[in-house]
């Protein structure tokens, strides 16, 4: 969507439900589904993927909608994850549409011309999720701009920007719904599929690195005791397990080239000309292995970000890359920082991760491999 007063609409939506005081709305309901993570973690740990996929895409279901998601094959989460598949269209380069912008106008029939299938198909996914969810949020309240809310499902974000609608015109009615609609599909493909990357990778980690495993364990054990599981309020008096959730943004980013920006005009940068309309892409996997600020960055050393016992403000952060740039930056960071911290936290707090065991009883040892895709 480019730069206007459309997007800043869009963004104005967002930004009122996932700004970092609005945190604290949405904490019961993540760690309603952490919980549900560690319980089916402890039933199957052999489905570890499948468990994050659903907890993370469970939690922005209901907070955005409040809807509550099946355990297994549940119709939303196959629905959008045919929409989350659209990630490789913003590869530059992956459709010759890229090179050749006249072929937008070739039918699909034509030899080169498939990608006009692969976008009908997320075109209709798209519109099918967007309305099914939004009729879904606001049904459960009664009419939008009713009062008459069922508190639970009355609190989802859906709903309570369905509230605030002016209907004094109807096109102005009907821009509002479709901006709240377009915030609601791209706040769950912005907050499900990039923690759910980012988390996987801590897993990795925990197996390769086991003495920061237990330093965390260790802090966490001192800090919240043996009775209760950790809670978001602990997160100020947990400063290893802060450092140990930006290492796991750090490590192995899911954007490593962020996502591809457009120069809205012609302009000059140390000595290059840039032309309006060109692509740029960030390369924040290079900011992130930087030797010279994380020194020996192919290893997950939380203690980089640590200076006598506390965080080292001195140190690069890495959510200034992982998080996007300018006025792109994700409007959800906070959020995903929180639900990250809260899983990885109660992860270490209820079990040991280790490497897979072979059919001799050996440790494996697992290499990090990653997929080729925009996003990894």
């Amino acid at each position: 969507m480019p730069y206007g007063s459309w997007w800043r609409r869009h963004k104005r939506a967002f930004w009122q439900h996932f700004h970092p005081a609005s945190i604290d709305r949405h904490i019961s309901i993540q760690k309603k589904y952490t919980r549900m993570f560690l319980r089916k973690l402890l039933a199957e740990p052999s489905r570890l993927r499948e468990h994050i996929r659903h907890t993370f895409s469970a939690t922005v279901v209901k907070i955005l909608y409040g809807v509550d998601v099946a355990d297994r094959d549940d119709r939303y989460i196959a629905l959008i994850g045919k929409v989350l598949s659209v990630v490789v269209a913003f590869t530059p380069g992956k459709y010759f549409v890229d090179v050749f912008p006249i072929l937008q106008y070739v039918p699909k029939w034509i030899p080169g011309a498939g990608f006009q299938q692969d976008f009908e198909t997320w075109r209709t996914a798209a519109l099918e999720v967007k309305t099914m969810l939004f009729r879904e949020a606001t049904e459960r309240v009664g009419a939008p701009g009713s009062s008459l809310y069922a508190e639970d499902a009355g609190r989802s974000v859906i709903a309570q920007l369905a509230e605030r609608v002016d209907h004094e015109t109807r096109e102005a009615a009907f821009e509002e719904y479709e901006i709240i609609k377009n915030v609601g599909l791209t706040a769950f493909e912005g907050g499900a599929d990039t923690t759910f990357s980012t988390l996987q990778s801590f897993f990795v980690a925990m197996s390769l690195f086991p003495e920061v495993q237990r330093k965390a364990q260790a802090e966490i054990d001192f800090v919240v005791g043996p009775n209760r599981l950790p809670d978001y309020s602990d997160r100020d008096a947990l400063p290893y397990v802060n450092a140990l959730v930006k290492e796991a943004l750090r490590w192995q980013p899911v954007l490593p080239f962020s996502l591809p920006h457009s120069t809205t005009e012609d302009m000059e940068y140390s000595g290059y000309f840039i032309p309006k309309g060109t692509i740029l892409m960030p390369s924040s996997w290079a900011c992130l292995h930087d030797p010279e600020v994380y020194p020996e960055p192919g290893r997950f050393i939380p203690d980089r970000f640590m200076r006598d016992g506390q965080l080292d403000p001195d140190v690069r952060d890495p959510a200034r890359f992982a998080f996007g740039y300018g006025r792109r930056i994700c409007p959800g960071r906070h959020f995903a920082e929180a639900a990250l911290f809260l899983n990885i936290a109660m992860v270490l707090y209820a079990f040991d991760i280790a490497s897979p065991i072979d059919d001799c009883g050996k440790p494996t040892h697992i290499e990090p491999r990653m997929t080729d895709t925009m996003l990894m």
